[in-house]
């Protein structure tokens, strides 16, 4: 990961904002602190909480929660997990930064730092792209600059959305992994999808055996976007190269002379960047 535009994170996408003492640490008493309601985590791992709760005991909180003002007390930005640790340990205090940003501004930090930290799992990431594509118009390109991502990684983690509501499941709960959901998104038929989940949590297969099971066990009648070796050469060659021109997915379907071209998108502002490349704007 290219750990330089990684670095340059919040700030490529929030702009800065005046202000007369931001990014200076002060103490305050932790039940001051009220939780982030735009919190994009959708699951906290009790344990790994527990885990931090003694590096904090050994050493204390050594990174700063992010937090703005409410009235009298403050709102949780970004940190939740170093709050949760400090509450767990009985905390007088703990280290702050306030900032002044809106509603807007708070929800992309907090998506933002979680990403960054790879604090999300797949979906709650997918979830956190689509938000910020869909409600602050923020490009999958500038997505992809500012996380150090490639495009299509972006755009494979914004297709896990399309799976069965039960297998976004397994993926947010570690039983299924990221590329077993890529693997998955290849089947068009959602029951089939479902049953080969089912193979995977309850066999323990690797991600090649599912590919391998995809292939060989296809049920008669199921279409499947795989294994392009029975398609034209040709045909492959031009759809890796609107995939890469348009950063997201493209499938061609030829039957002797005539076909089609599916291009996925998944937003109306995705939609807008693509038609725009195709019309050849920037």
């Amino acid at each position: 990961m290219d750990r330089k535009a990684l670095g340059r994170g919040i700030g490529a996408l929030i702009p800065e904002r005046e202000s007369t003492h931001e990014d200076r640490i002060i103490y305050v008493q932790t039940d001051q602190i009220q939780p982030n309601p735009f919190q994009p985590r959708e699951e906290f791992n009790q344990q790994n909480i527990e885990e931090l709760a003694q590096s904090i005991k050994e050493k204390g909180v050594i990174q700063p929660l992010l937090v703005r003002q409410k009235g009298d007390t403050y709102e949780l930005i970004a940190g939740e997990r170093r709050l949760r640790a400090a509450k767990l340990l009985n905390l007088n205090e703990i280290p702050i930064i306030v900032k002044n940003v809106d509603d807007k501004d708070s929800l992309e930090l907090a998506l933002i730092e979680n990403i960054q930290r790879q604090e999300l799992n797949p979906i709650e990431e997918a979830h956190a792209y689509q938000y910020l594509m869909e409600k602050f118009a923020v490009t999958q390109e500038k997505i992809s600059e500012v996380l150090g991502k490639s495009r299509v990684t972006i755009t494979n983690t914004l297709r896990l959305l399309k799976l069965p509501r039960e297998i976004q499941d397994e993926i947010k709960n570690g039983r299924l992994s990221f590329a077993h959901g890529r693997a998955l998104i290849e089947i068009e038929d959602a029951n089939y999808q479902r049953k080969l989940a089912q193979d995977v949590i309850a066999k323990g297969l690797s991600v090649r055996e599912l590919e391998s099971l995809i292939k060989i066990q296809r049920p008669k009648g199921i279409k499947r976007r795989m294994g392009l070796s029975s398609r034209e050469p040709l045909v492959a060659v031009l759809e890796e190269q609107l995939q890469h021109a348009l950063a997201t997915k493209v499938r061609i379907s030829k039957r002797k002379k005539r076909g089609h071209i599916n291009i996925e998108f998944y937003s109306e502002e995705d939609l807008g960047r693509i038609v725009k490349v195709i019309k050849g704007g920037d």
